[in-house]
């Protein structure tokens, strides 16, 4: 079998809240980093591994973008032409957590967009609450040294502790032997919450998934039970809740040129 480019990357989730109560939180977690084109393979070579089907692992296209069992290839290449943006075919490969027994949860999943000759176009944030609901925010890339940096208006609820009024900053290192995607969150009176991942690379293969899955047993409970947690600890602390408002009628923000 060809080598994949798909990958996985074992790293660290940390969140720290600046006021009006101090609050941090972290800990261990692995993600995969998948080409797209590479899921029908790794279904067939990968015991433990399944595409759009029960297993130890899996990846299913629903779990992601429209929410359908439609190659995802094909919206996000429809996205990037309604940004007059093109990858000429390139790969797409996205980092998020899988399915572990058939349960996932993704607050933040990023899709890299590159050109055959591995230029990287755009980063898509595709920022999932757990109130069901999913929003997406598309940048185009540029970068002089090794990071790309961009900013985009809030306009997606994610916290009953944080209001809509914010601006989120990205700091990325895209994916390499290691990969780090943190969000500086801002107000008018400056950070609130800085937000991050740090991962380093493992080759993909059957052993490495299994093995990830043993070293954080049942990982996707444990995100979504500790941002439960988390929120009742922010609730006794007495940060006041935010009402939920209605989420974009769009499901993509082309936020491409608010770059900072």
């Amino acid at each position: 079998m060809t080598a994949l480019a798909s990958s996985l990357y074992t790293g660290k989730v940390m969140h720290r809240r600046t006021r009006p109560k101090k609050h941090r939180l972290a800990y261990d977690v692995f993600a995969l980093l998948v080409d797209l084109d590479e899921l029908p393979a790794m279904d067939k070579s990968m015991h433990g591994f399944a595409y759009n089907r029960f297993s130890l692992l899996s990846f299913y296209n629903r779990d992601h973008g429209p929410g359908t069992d439609e190659p995802l290839r094909v919206w996000i290449e429809s996205i990037l032409a309604n940004a007059n943006l093109s990858i000429e075919g390139g790969p797409i490969r996205l980092l998020c957590y899988p399915r572990m027994l058939g349960y996932s949860f993704n607050p933040l999943s990023n899709y890299f967009c590159y050109k055959p000759d591995g230029t990287l176009v755009a980063v898509l944030h595709e920022v999932s609450n757990t109130f069901g609901e999913r929003h997406c925010y598309l940048f185009d890339t540029s970068s002089d040294d090794g990071l790309v940096r961009h900013s985009v208006k809030k306009c997606f609820y994610v916290s009953p502790f944080i209001e809509m009024d914010m601006t989120y900053n990205f700091r990325i290192r895209p994916p390499a032997d290691d990969i780090s995607v943190a969000i500086q969150e801002t107000d008018a009176d400056g950070t609130l919450l800085f937000a991050s991942f740090g991962g380093t690379r493992q080759p993909l293969s059957a052993w490495t998934m299994v093995k990830a899955f043993f070293a954080y047993p049942m990982m996707t409970l444990k995100v979504v039970g500790g941002i439960h947690w988390e929120a009742v600890k922010l609730w006794r602390k007495g940060v006041p809740l935010v009402a939920r408002p209605k989420p974009p009628k769009d499901l993509v923000t082309y936020a491409s040129h608010e770059t900072g």
